[in-house]
């Protein structure tokens, strides 16, 4: 038997800038190159949201500010409001809250050192996860190498926005976001790494601001789709759990769910069929179901919706499981479900 590669559907002919500021109008994380299909198409149009210098989470959910960083002891038995920041969104997060501490503190001091760049913590704490899954796995927390650590300091989450912000490159700006991910990160497995990143940077920033549904099923849903990423579409694939090497859409989608108690059927077009529509007036949200086909015959593919126009997906035969947009121009999107 014949193991096929899996691709990305890569290259820039094939992708479409997405705007993905990671929570709208609140962090400008970045203009992101991701695709749905490895057809070309037409890039959408760019979706305005607050100016590129606008406030990140960090400063909006935390009370601290840019020019502030040690702020003193202050309540909480003396603990600082940044760490009462940390402590408040460490389980939700599954983000130990020292490490939160170090992506804030790495963002607050690129704000200072190069504000152009636009850091911001959630793209930080993206890189810990894939790295090192913050500091859990060993090593150094955001995997720094030692020419990267010897170039841009010892303090390991301001080295680590130094070198993303190398080179005059804004992460506010799509290629400028991927390709810093990229030189950060090089080697044969860096798409996955950029994938990895993209993915959690979106669930923080998200979890970041309705903390409490940290444990609902769409939350938990989507932290199983995620760490699918990289796995191969495999046609009637219900996962290594079931013995296939990766999933078709609906397997991921169903095993999603069913790994936070929620059962769903096993088709695309049944899925569709049994779950309360989203109003088409609505954006869908984290967790949603997204669907392609024509209601009235048959829906043949569906994704998990991750926010801000991504969605989580198993494309087709000889493709990754990968993060691409869900629904441009011309496509035959068809509408969401809610499962849970």
């Amino acid at each position: 038997m014949t193991t096929k590669q899996t691709s990305w559907a890569r290259g820039a002919a094939l992708r479409g800038l997405v705007a993905l500021p990671l929570v709208a109008g609140l962090v400008t994380a970045g203009w992101l190159l991701a695709d749905r299909s490895p057809e070309p198409a037409a890039a959408p149009p760019p979706v305005v949201r607050d100016a590129v210098s606008g406030p990140s989470v960090l400063e909006v959910s935390a009370p601290v500010k840019a020019q502030e960083p040690g702020q003193g002891a202050s309540g909480q038995g003396g603990k600082s409001p940044l760490q009462q920041w940390a402590d408040q969104l460490a389980g939700p997060l599954d983000i130990p809250a020292d490490a939160l501490i170090g992506y804030a503190h790495g963002e607050l001091a690129l704000r200072s050192e190069d504000p152009s760049c636009h850091l911001s913590w959630v793209t930080l704490a993206g890189v810990g996860s894939a790295a090192s899954n913050h500091g859990r796995d060993g090593g150094n927390l955001l995997g720094l190498t030692a020419a990267q650590a010897k170039k841009y300091g010892a303090e390991a989450p301001v080295a680590a926005g130094r070198a993303l912000c190398a080179g005059g490159t804004d992460l506010g700006a799509g290629p400028g976001w991927w390709k810093a991910i990229a030189a950060y990160h090089p080697g044969s497995d860096t798409e996955l790494f950029r994938q990895r990143v993209l993915g959690m940077a979106q669930l923080y920033a998200t979890l970041s601001l309705d903390p409490a549904s940290a444990g609902s099923a769409r939350v938990r849903a989507t932290r199983f789709a995620l760490g699918q990423l990289g796995l191969p579409y495999v046609w009637g694939g219900n996962g290594p759990d079931s013995g296939a090497a990766g999933f078709d859409c609906s397997g991921l989608t169903k095993a999603s769910y069913g790994s936070a108690g929620v059962a769903l059927p096993r088709t695309a077009d049944s899925q569709f069929r049994a779950l309360p529509p989203v109003p088409a007036s609505e954006e869908p949200r984290l967790g949603d179901l997204v669907f392609y086909g024509s209601p009235a015959t048959r829906i043949h593919h569906v994704g998990l919706y991750l926010g801000n126009g991504l969605m989580i997906n198993a494309p087709t035969e000889g493709q990754a499981i990968q993060i691409h947009t869900y629904h441009s121009k011309g496509d035959d999107y068809a509408g969401a479900g809610r499962p849970a």
